[in-house]
């Protein structure tokens, strides 16, 4: 499984979406909307909107948080095939 995560030094669950990938031991890659030249403009181009963390899996485009309730967990968990 092929893991990209868009997301950027000051975005706090951004944070907490590496986070639980390191703890459940799945390697990722990063990619920092700051950083990379035309990164920032992939998220809008892809999902509508700037938003971040995005999680890319296997070419799929997630979003791991809902605004106003956080990371989702238990569907992440199960997207990743994580068992909790």
């Amino acid at each position: 499984m092929e893991i990209l995560v868009y997301s950027a030094f000051w975005c706090p669950d951004c944070r907490t979406a590496k986070r639980f990938l390191q703890q459940h031991n799945l390697p990722y890659k990063e990619i920092d909307i700051e950083t990379t030249p035309g990164a920032a403009d992939e998220v809008i181009r892809r999902t509508g909107k700037r938003a971040i963390p995005q999680f890319v899996i296997d070419g799929e485009w997630v979003q791991p948080y809902r605004p106003g309730e956080g990371f989702l967990y238990e569907e992440m968990s199960a997207r990743l095939g994580i068992a909790e």
